[in-house]
């Protein structure tokens, strides 16, 4: 019953599962989409120009800045990345919920110009896990993924700066935790529409008024 969609930023350290997370969500839950990110990295095995991001080149990609086409963009481990701006405010002023995955540095972006977003913060059970995910994934060097887990061991620490904390130990229920998160901000009081609740004859026009003032 509320008049705008919910905007979901998840962030967390890299190979914490946030991106599996937030595909979860959109297939489980209904009136929620997830922000296609541009990026100029190269694609991975698998990945579909469109759905997991839109892969441009560098020009593109700068072409965009300029035009400030986003709400947020970064450089992360040598490649942009920049969430659209105008399907994002389109599908929020429909009414759907809509999650953005993105680093710490994005969402940081991301706070200082949409303090009414929800927040949420996606932790490993532990380092050590992280590590064998990373290694497991086996697409950085050795190097690379103690830099990555130097970066995670900072970005958990700054943990205070979102509304909500999940761990992600076991998928099913992180996905759980990410869902109850998301249908709580959605019947929250400050989301509510008055003029629905007229329309459904739960309250009174001239109460309405009475709570505008």
């Amino acid at each position: 019953m509320s008049a705008n969609g919910v905007m979901v930023v998840v962030s967390g350290p890299s190979g914490v599962g946030k991106s599996t997370l937030c595909k979860n969500i959109v297939t489980q839950v209904p009136s929620t989409t997830l922000s296609v990110s541009y990026t100029t990295r190269k694609p991975r095995p698998g990945e579909r120009d469109g759905v997991e991001y839109s892969f441009v080149d560098e020009a593109t990609f700068q072409g965009l800045v300029q035009a400030e086409a986003f709400v947020e963009w970064a450089e992360v481990y040598g490649n942009k990345y920049g969430t659209p701006k105008q399907p994002l405010l389109a599908a929020l002023q429909k009414g759907t919920d809509v999650l953005l995955d993105i680093d710490a540095q994005g969402a940081r972006q991301i706070m200082e110009r949409f303090a009414w977003a929800v927040y949420v913060f996606v932790a490993p059970p532990s380092l050590e896990v992280l590590r064998n995910r990373l290694c497991r994934r086996a697409k950085d060097p050795p190097e690379e993924i103690e830099r990555r887990l130097q970066k995670a061991s900072d970005e958990i620490a700054n943990f205070k700066a979102y509304h909500y904390f999940v761990r992600n130990d076991e998928l099913l229920q992180a996905t759980k935790e990410l869902e109850s998160i998301i249908l709580a901000e959605r019947v929250k009081t400050n989301r509510l529409d008055p003029d629905v609740l007229v329309e459904n004859g739960l309250i009174e026009s001239m109460t309405m008024k009475k709570i505008a003032t």
